[in-house]
């Protein structure tokens, strides 16, 4: 594994462990030329899937991406990363076990949607608010309301 601060190739790792959801191995690990430590995650990758955009356009399902975006929706929510994580890793699987070689964004979309849904109301509609491209602030203020009608109905608090 190639050292983060001074690019060498030798590291020894120090420490393994599972990961709370049991989803990866995070691992510990010191470089042998400026000993400098650092962390690295180890997940299993079932198949390589292709993402087709809404302009057609291809690429490789990434994580890490997906991650970010859920991350910056859920941006100074109480949300626990571990729970970001949790739904991160249960849309890679989903993607992953579809036996499909491609998947559309939008369908990965729709996934995100209904996991925020049941995370946290802000973060559901912040998502929201990119992925349906809302343009105009009746936009937000249409959608959430649906959000709140929703919550009522089911008895929750908004």
């Amino acid at each position: 594994m190639r050292c983060p601060f001074c690019a060498n190739e030798d590291s020894q790792v120090k420490d393994s462990r599972p990961t709370e959801d049991n989803a990866s191995i995070r691992r510990r690990r010191q470089c042998a030329s400026c000993g400098a430590r650092f962390t690295t995650f180890e997940r299993v990758q079932l198949r390589d899937v292709t993402v087709v955009k809404n302009d057609d356009k291809r690429e490789t399902f990434d994580r890490a991406k997906l991650e970010n975006s859920v991350t910056l929706a859920c941006r100074k929510r109480d949300v626990p990363q571990e729970r970001i994580d949790q739904l991160v890793s249960g849309i890679q699987r989903q993607v992953e076990t579809a036996g499909e070689s491609e998947v559309a964004s939008s369908r990965i979309g729709e996934m995100v949607m209904d996991g925020l849904r049941q995370i946290d109301s802000v973060a559901y509609i912040r998502f929201a608010s990119v992925y349906r491209d809302f343009t105009e602030a009746k936009d937000f203020e249409e959608f959430a309301s649906s959000v709140r009608d929703v919550a009522e109905d089911q008895g929750s608090d908004v």
